[in-house]
């Protein structure tokens, strides 16, 4: 599957120990599909929200965003994240790379940079070789010293699959804060990753996928967004969020439901990871796509004629995916002038929002 041509390290093995079990077979489910699904985390979370006030507390669980935010002064808020998964690929250095830049997207989708990081890393320790292990780790690493941030400590576990991630924290300007409610209507959508990763690791799972598609899945998911915290800059911007784990549809519901706006995508002009899309139109994805789907209910509707595989496409589980930035239409085209001049070549424009009841059309 091409792991060698695109990965920059081998796993490393004791001389004489054979690794028969592949990292993606020690796991139930792999990158963001192991999220839980939105209605069951809604449903968990749902008696538990913070009831005490916290008057510097500027971003909490309440409005379903990608981190923490915590006012410290007129000009700095901390903002604090964490996120860990399980395998999603074999090589132990790509998987590394991949929950790291995973990790540190939270950050980056509240307009924010990251300042440091810890590791949170729980392994099989007698079914992994030790060298195994850090090459994941150092993966990790290699994703933060690409952002500019050390990883400063962390905590470990010996556990039955191997789960790793970060605690990411990072600084915004409190003023340049982008929040899931902040939309307005009127706003065009703008993605900046290709749809489709969750597809293609399905077909690495099943040992269908070609080296170019391994190549685009790796390309993808270890690209780090840090355009959001230029973004945060830009004139008209008022919300942002990563897609991941809920897919397109369950991180959009998030923004249409905190602003309390309905929704629409216009299916041609959703990207899709062109390696990936043969793959989608035969009709593979994981459990996940599923999960998401039942989890929208009513709060989604499909024009006629839009194919099953873009319906599924749109519930796939993005591990490490693209932003996803509401902005006034007037300065859209700045939009993705940013996603393109640092090499986001997928951006593009995919709905809009408006004055309507929480949801989403699709059409």
């Amino acid at each position: 599957m091409g792991e060698a041509a695109a990965s920059p390290r081998h796993l490393i093995q004791p001389e004489g120990f054979q690794l028969s079990i592949k990292l993606t077979q020690l796991s139930h489910g792999g990158g963001c599909g192991c999220k839980i699904a939105p209605a069951v985390l809604e449903s968990i979370l749902s008696t538990a929200r913070e009831k005490m006030v916290f008057p510097h507390l500027m971003v909490g669980a309440e409005t379903s965003d990608d981190a923490a935010v915590y006012k410290l002064n007129d000009q700095q808020a901390i903002v604090a994240t964490t996120d860990f998964f399980m395998p999603i690929v074999d090589d132990a250095f790509d998987f590394g790379r991949i929950a790291a830049t995973n990790a540190l997207s939270d950050i980056y989708a509240m307009g924010g940079t990251p300042i440091m990081a810890l590791a949170i890393v729980g392994m099989p320790v007698n079914v992994l070789p030790v060298e195994t292990i850090r090459d994941i780790l150092q993966g990790g690493e290699s994703v933060c010293h690409a952002a500019g941030i050390p990883i400063a400590g962390g905590h470990s576990i010996d556990s039955p699959e191997p789960i790793y991630g970060l605690v990411g924290l990072g600084v915004v300007h409190p003023d340049k804060l982008k929040r899931n409610c902040d939309a307005q209507a009127g706003d065009v959508l703008v993605l900046g990753k290709g749809l489709g990763v969750g597809i293609l690791a399905q077909a690495m799972k099943k040992g269908v996928l070609d080296d170019a598609g391994y190549q685009a899945l790796i390309a993808s998911t270890t690209k780090l967004n840090t355009v959001g915290a230029r973004l945060a800059d830009l004139p008209g911007v008022h919300a942002l969020t990563d897609v991941t784990g809920f897919g397109l549809l369950g991180h959009l519901l998030e923004i249409s439901k905190g602003a309390k706006l309905a929704a629409r995508i216009d299916i041609d002009k959703v990207p899709v990871i062109a390696e990936a899309r043969p793959y989608a139109e035969q009709g593979y994805g994981p459990g996940a796509i599923e999960r998401n789907q039942a989890s929208f209910g009513h709060a989604v509707t499909f024009a006629e004629g839009v194919p099953e595989w873009q319906r599924r496409l749109l519930a796939d589980p993005q591990t490490s995916g693209g932003l996803l930035v509401s902005v006034a239409a007037e300065h859209a085209q700045a939009v993705l002038a940013a996603f393109h001049a640092e090499g986001f070549d997928y951006a593009a424009i995919v709905g809009g929002l408006e004055t309507g009841e929480p949801g989403i059309s699709v059409g």
